[in-house]
């Protein structure tokens, strides 16, 4: 980062919030903004991505900046891609373009897409990298994490009580938290690609699993379907209808769950099931991230959030990072990270 000035982290920050716009719409490729400036640094184009197989950012700000762009600069939050896939590679967009000066954010770790920053400096582009990369990382973590780690990135979603309690002693758990909370969570959901419970969370509560907004209507792009468990689905369950694709995942094997997820480009899990199917991935080390809603009240007594972790004393104790309080009505939101987490 040693040839970037200021005017190079204030350009790449406004690419930050480009990229930041296409959070949820962009499966299963990353969120990515950029800013073209002409030759003298005043900006001439802005772009991000919007929809796979749409426009990438950095030939949406080409295509603004038209000539204006020769000689000039281009700030992008993720290295230009150097592969044909829906799209043509970034990297010749840019070529063709006449840009002299590449700065980029975050190396590509997509080994089919990377290449981009080779590419274009044995053209003799000049090529900056990692100027603002921690908050571009941010932006764009769960698709980070999920093609660094081969899997998808899993968000364990629920909501209990004070004194910790999902459900009650009858199996009965709407409502818990109250209606800004519960927006909240199909917010949530709408930025993740698939969603999880097991069988016996269908069996039991019969949910659709579709995002849907203050008035109930589903939102015209739905994330997968996941019911995990080999016991038998009635074919009038809800997850059976139109509304979205179901996949039936007859396994108990969260490391199996994910690997079937990540065959289908599946980037974020959001982990809506039962204390079992919790459990089960608490257990297995595959939890990235805790979207906890705790409404002020309790039960006494009922079902807790998760199921049996092992734990024989106060030594076992799982400890998480808290990374965020948010107040939703009367209910709070927190927001919890794997210890060395970000």
């Amino acid at each position: 980062m040693s040839n970037a000035s200021p005017i190079d982290v204030a350009w790449m920050r406004r690419a930050v919030e480009l990229a930041a716009k296409g959070v949820g719409s962009t499966h299963p490729n990353p969120v990515v903004g950029c800013v073209v400036t002409g030759p003298d640094g005043h900006p001439v184009g802005e772009g991000f991505h919007a929809v796979a197989g749409g426009p990438h950012a950095e030939v949406e700000a080409l295509r603004m900046a038209g000539a204006r762009a020769r000689g000039g600069t281009a700030y992008v939050t993720l290295e230009p891609c150097n592969h044909t896939g829906r799209t043509g590679p970034c990297a010749d967009a840019l070529i063709e373009a006449g840009i002299a000066r590449v700065v980029y954010a975050v190396p590509d770790p997509n080994r089919t897409a990377a290449g981009g920053a080779e590419k274009l400096s044995s053209k003799n582009i000049e090529v900056v990298e990692g100027v603002l990369r921690d908050e571009a990382e941010a932006v764009n973590y769960v698709w980070l994490h999920s093609v660094r780690m081969g899997r998808p990135f899993v968000t364990w979603k629920f909501a209990t009580t004070l004194d910790g309690r999902s459900a009650a002693p009858d199996g009965t758990s709407k409502w818990i938290t109250g209606p800004i909370a519960r927006a909240d969570v199909h917010r949530h959901r709408a930025e993740c690609d698939a969603i999880a419970v097991g069988t016996q969370t269908v069996l039991d509560d019969d949910p659709e699993l579709t995002v849907r907004d203050e008035n109930d209507v589903p939102a015209a792009r739905q994330p997968l379907r996941v019911v995990v468990g080999d016991r038998e689905i009635p074919p009038t369950a809800r997850v059976r209808n139109d509304r979205a694709e179901t996949l039936l995942l007859p396994t108990h094997d969260p490391a199996e769950v994910l690997r079937q997820l990540d065959d289908r480009q599946i980037r974020h899990l959001w982990l809506e099931g039962g204390p079992t199917l919790a459990a089960a991935f608490v257990r297995a080390g595959l939890v990235d991230q805790i979207i906890a809603y705790v409404a002020p009240a309790v039960l006494g007594s009922g079902f807790a959030a998760v199921g049996d972790l092992g734990a024989e004393s106060i030594d076992h104790l799982r400890r998480f990072k808290l990374a965020d309080v948010s107040r939703l009505g009367d209910d709070v939101r927190l927001t919890l990270v794997p210890l060395g987490g970000k």
